[in-house]
């Protein structure tokens, strides 16, 4: 079977063919949901095209995209559940005031009572003149600020740069600073200016992190948010570009051997290898460590009634949306090294095969531009404070890989334990 030719980068896709990438989304929701009335359609949008130099897309094409681009995000695990995804259609939105309450709003129909739920948020478009009205700086809605101190940082490391630039625009945090010190939003207008969207933690619900056999680990005092919000995001579909938040629910993975283990994050091996009691000569002692971390979150997580998943789950859960997905004639997309990160084994079902490395449309991907201001870089020679109107930053390297925990929601996993 040949690749459609939706499969390729967008970066080869020139950003003038609107009316060309127009139809042939048209064309592709047409063609998959067996839909007649293209012709018309495409006659509509056409003369829309030609009369205001872009178009609107109807809800329900709308609702198509956003799931579609899910079902095509290569990194994600978690795509079986794609047909299921809450699409709120905010287009409407262009004040900070109404964007703000947008994000309380999502991250409440997500959390919903902790049976979590994947949503996204579309927000308006960018023009074929200019940036969108708003988009969020912020890479997650729930993230904890990082404080440099003599002795390292306290906080999540990986927010260095984000808390700068909440405290450069105001934000002075607590008055007795912390390591789960929630941080604001960080949200960016159309003329360039930069600012603060205040982060109520009524919306974000915590789980503190407990073991069942090991009660010292509740003395570490761990907390994570339930949901994980991925505020940087924009759904690329028909030439155009929305602001979109998206979530799903957390694999115990990302938060135990990435968040909470990682030398450059909360780096909590050490104390658990300590409170376990593990010789140096063991040379098995950090797994041990990381699969007690495990059974704490997966534990904790599911004694407060919040959704989680894990790697295995996720696996076979993956291997039957390749058989869907083939079965329906499509290509499947994904990226292996993510999809089989640790600690997934040759036993689970997705380890055994390679998926196209392509990005199809629609596709849902990080803002650079956002990426760029959230990873500290500047253009060389210059410093902007952003106070002023920030320049639009250089294009990104690739993101680190020690990132990509944050990049890859997942949906909520099954009631039943036989999947």
């Amino acid at each position: 079977m040949t690749a459609p030719s939706t499969v390729r980068r967008l970066a080869d896709m020139p950003q003038d063919q609107l009316p060309t990438q127009a139809h042939a989304f048209l064309r592709q929701r047409h063609t998959e949901l067996g839909m007649p009335g293209l012709a018309r359609r495409w006659r509509e949008v056409r003369a829309e095209i030609r009369a205001n130099g872009t178009w609107r897309p109807t809800y329900d094409e709308l609702a198509y995209a956003a799931r579609a681009a899910w079902r095509n995000s290569g990194r994600c695990i978690g795509r079986l559940r794609w047909p299921s995804l809450i699409v709120r259609d905010r287009r409407h939105i262009t004040t900070l005031q109404d964007v703000g309450r947008e994000l309380a709003a999502h991250l409440d129909e997500a959390t919903n009572g902790g049976r979590i739920r994947s949503v996204i948020t579309v927000l308006a478009p960018a023009t074929h003149t200019g940036p969108p009205p708003a988009r969020i700086i912020s890479p997650q809605l729930a993230r904890y600020a990082a404080w440099p101190s003599r002795d390292g940082v306290l906080g999540d490391p990986a927010n260095l740069a984000l808390t700068s630039l909440a405290t450069d625009l105001g934000w002075s945090g607590p008055t007795r600073r912390g390591p789960f010190d929630l941080l604001p939003w960080v949200a960016a207008t159309a003329d360039g200016g930069l600012h603060l969207l205040p982060a109520d933690p009524a919306h974000i619900l915590e789980v503190p992190i407990h073991h069942p056999d090991y009660p010292w680990i509740t003395d570490l005092e761990l907390r994570w948010p339930a949901v994980p919000v991925i505020s940087n995001m924009t759904l690329h579909f028909g030439g155009l570009r929305f602001p979109a938040p998206f979530s799903g629910t957390f694999m115990a993975s990302e938060i135990a051997t990435r968040n909470l283990a990682d030398e450059h994050r909360y780096h909590q091996l050490p104390a658990i290898i300590a409170g376990l009691g593990l010789d140096d000569r063991d040379r098995l002692r950090t797994d041990k460590a990381l699969l007690t971390l495990h059974e704490a979150v997966l534990h904790s997580f599911e004694s407060a009634g919040v959704s989680i998943t894990d790697h295995h789950r996720e696996s076979r859960a993956f291997a039957r949306f390749a058989q869907h997905e083939e079965a329906a004639g499509r290509v499947v997309v994904g990226d292996w090294s993510w999809l089989n990160s640790y600690p997934m084994t040759p036993q689970d079902p997705s380890w055994s095969r390679y998926y196209n490395t392509g990005q199809p449309t629609p596709a849902l991907l990080p803002d650079p531009y956002c990426l760029a201001l959230t990873a500290g870089h500047h253009r060389p020679g210059h410093e902007p404070s952003p106070r002023q109107r920030a320049a639009v930053p250089p294009a990104v390297a690739a993101t680190p890989n020690h990132a990509r925990e944050d990049t890859c929601p997942h949906a909520h996993p099954p009631r039943h334990s036989g999947d």
